[in-house]
């Protein structure tokens, strides 16, 4: 699955590193070397999208440090852990902190280009979710104070007549503010409603 995603590769060891970006480069994905953890740290971006490998023994920073790290840090870049003295609780750990994989050394090629297939469409959900929920808080921005709070109990499943009390207002202004904040959504339906709310995060 070649695309315009990188592969980070964090690996100590200059074989390992050379190794898998031949075999990745071949594949044609592009990648970006890195020869320990504080070495990524110094050089990563929040915009940087793709997946990591990431050896999970290291010299100084180790692979779990790493991950960890980058969760601190609100990296949400799906990670491949791999490790040559792999064992039930490092990758026990390795998953609870979130990683998409972990392979051991030496790993079939084949499955270790699954797993990175695999990372970065995890990456592409992860990114398309993010862009649905922007675009749904910038649909909520155009609606009053008073409309987000009848919206807000639309979607819970109040009527009319009980959002009325709750707000102070009549029923009759209660349906004059849905139907305006329904018109500006571009929606006729109460289902269609709450897909907005949850997109704009207000669930």
């Amino acid at each position: 699955m070649p695309s315009n995603l990188t592969v980070y590769v964090v690996d100590d060891d200059p074989s390992v590193r050379d190794a898998l970006g031949l075999l990745l480069g071949v594949r044609g994905y592009r990648t970006a070397i890195f020869a320990g953890g504080e070495d990524f740290l110094l050089a990563w971006r929040a915009e940087w999208a793709g997946c990591l490998l990431i050896d999970i023994r290291m010299a100084g920073m180790d692979g779990l440090s790493l991950q960890r790290e980058l969760g601190a840090r609100g990296c949400a870049i799906p990670i491949v852990i791999i490790t040559g003295h792999g064992d039930v609780g490092l990758a026990r750990a390795a998953f609870k902190a979130n990683a998409s994989d972990f392979l051991e050394k030496p790993f079939d090629h084949d499955k270790l280009i699954a797993a990175i297939d695999d990372a970065f469409a995890r990456e592409r959900k992860s990114r398309q979710r993010l862009q649905s929920r922007a675009r749904g808080r910038d649909l909520l921005r155009v609606l009053t104070p008073r409309e987000r709070e009848v919206m807000g109990l639309v979607v819970t499943g109040r009527h009319n007549r009980d959002i009325a009390p709750a707000l102070g207002i009549s029923v009759r202004t209660v349906e004059v503010h849905k139907a305006r904040l329904m018109s500006k959504l571009e929606v006729d339906n109460v289902a269609d409603l709450v897909r907005i709310s949850m997109l704009g995060g207000e669930e």
